[in-house]
């Protein structure tokens, strides 16, 4: 049996050892609000983070210097600049939009990335078809996006990707270990998964329902862009409401 002294000492060592793992931890995450605080940043970027929290959702997402991410349903590309200088010159980021989206979308993409985030490689696919290898992401993010899979844009007949296939597809490319972190749009409980073409919403046991039955773990939940106030019925797109839905976020790992 060892002696109390030698326990002690050995009890010591290790309060030290794990206390410098977590240091060493926190020292590889960026300073988050110091990403947002870029000076660099489009003014109109800028103006909408009152609403969207990018600070404490890039601390949910915990992506760090070097990092590969594949950002679904980027839009325009508001956190594709925040994912691209956090991942810095080290890391890569997939910023996706159907094709079906470049009417509405514009020119909003080529002024994003034309001559700047020289880190940031565009990806126009389906939901269902990512075309990226297995295990190479080491996040994938898909903000007020899930909803989208019962969505059919205007002038067309098909939908942006089979909701079991697109959840397979995230399963498939993330890395072992590989963080999945999914923003939308609050519908009621037990709604339909059709409001997302309707309202633009989804009830959230919806995400992650589809997420575990593709072989994700369900990680934790945030309250960061919960809004009481939003009964979860309107169009998201309503003036009375848009900027300011009642949001989940939800977190999710590869095994």
């Amino acid at each position: 049996m060892p002696s109390l002294k030698f326990a002690g000492a050995a009890a010591l060592a290790l309060a030290l050892m794990t206390s410098a793992c977590v240091s060493e931890g926190a020292a590889s995450l960026p300073d988050y609000a110091a990403v947002v605080a870029d000076a660099a940043r489009p003014a109109d970027d800028v103006a909408r983070d009152a609403g969207r929290h990018p600070a404490a959702i890039l601390e949910i997402t915990g992506i760090a210097p070097g990092d590969k991410v594949l950002e679904l349903e980027a839009g325009a590309g508001y956190f594709t600049e925040l994912l691209s200088r956090t991942v810095g010159p080290d890391g890569q980021v997939w910023m996706q939009n159907p094709a079906s989206f470049d009417g509405f979308l514009g020119d909003t993409v080529t002024k994003r990335l034309e001559g700047r985030l020289t880190n940031v490689t565009y990806l126009k696919s389906n939901f269902d078809a990512l075309g990226l290898p297995d295990a190479s992401m080491d996040a994938v993010t898909w903000f007020q996006g899930p909803h989208e899979l019962w969505y059919i844009p205007e002038g067309t007949t098909e939908s942006l990707g089979d909701p079991e296939e697109s959840f397979a597809e995230i399963a498939r490319v993330l890395k072992p270990g590989g963080v999945f972190i999914a923003i939308d749009h609050t519908a009621p409980a037990g709604s339909p998964p059709t409001t997302g073409g309707d309202t633009h919403r989804i009830d959230p046991a919806l995400i992650r329902q589809m997420a575990e039955a593709a072989g994700l773990s369900f990680r934790e939940s945030s309250d960061i862009l919960r809004n009481p106030d939003d009964d979860g019925l309107t169009n998201v797109f309503d003036p009375a409401i848009r900027g300011k839905t009642d949001q989940a976020v939800l977190v999710f790992t590869r095994p």
